[in-house]
């Protein structure tokens, strides 16, 4: 997955969807982290979401580095249990950093 940057918005929806910044947060507020089920209960309280969008988003930042994953047992198998690698202030500079890495490539 690659971050694409929206300059028409500001802070974290630069980067990510609301429903992504609700799961961040969602995550940010947990500990020691949440399965996707967990997260998607929470973000479609106040969006309207498909639990398929959550577990993509939640892959996706998995594979940015941007969150941490661990493999629980559970009914039928193992789950990952997802956990915030950055807070919000330590994932802004990450966007940030990234940006200016890209921009200093010109």
């Amino acid at each position: 997955m690659n971050l694409k940057m929206d300059l028409n918005q500001d802070g974290l929806n630069m980067f990510f969807k609301d429903y992504e910044v609700e799961a961040l947060k969602t995550l940010w507020g947990s500990n020691p982290g949440m399965i996707s089920r967990e997260v998607w209960e929470q973000v479609n309280q106040t969006n309207k979401i498909s639990r398929a969008s959550i577990i993509n988003f939640l892959n996706d930042m998995v594979e940015l580095g941007i969150l941490n994953t661990s493999q629980e047992t559970g009914k039928g198998g193992y789950r990952p249990r997802y956990s915030h690698r950055y807070d919000e202030g330590e994932l802004k500079q990450f966007l940030a950093d990234s940006v200016k890495e890209k921009l200093n490539q010109l």
